[in-house]
């Protein structure tokens, strides 16, 4: 479970990271997603992606904690 905390901790701190430096990128494209309101279904599928990234390494963790306890 430690290696789990340590693994949550990183991506954390990743996604945390991202958004603070995607606050100071000012681009023309950025502009037009956000006109478009595009932006904010790339931010879900972004996020969806992440999730679902995390609770497979969750299940996949568990499952592996099972075998060894077998």
């Amino acid at each position: 479970m430690n290696k789990l905390k340590r693994i949550a901790a990183v991506i954390a701190m990743s996604i945390i990271a991202v958004f603070a430096q995607a606050q100071n990128v000012v681009t023309d494209n950025n502009d037009v997603m956000k006109s478009n309101g595009k932006i904010y279904v790339v931010m879900c599928v972004v996020i969806v992606i992440v999730l679902g990234l995390f609770f497979y390494l969750i299940r996949l963790d568990r499952k592996i904690t099972k075998l060894e306890k077998e």
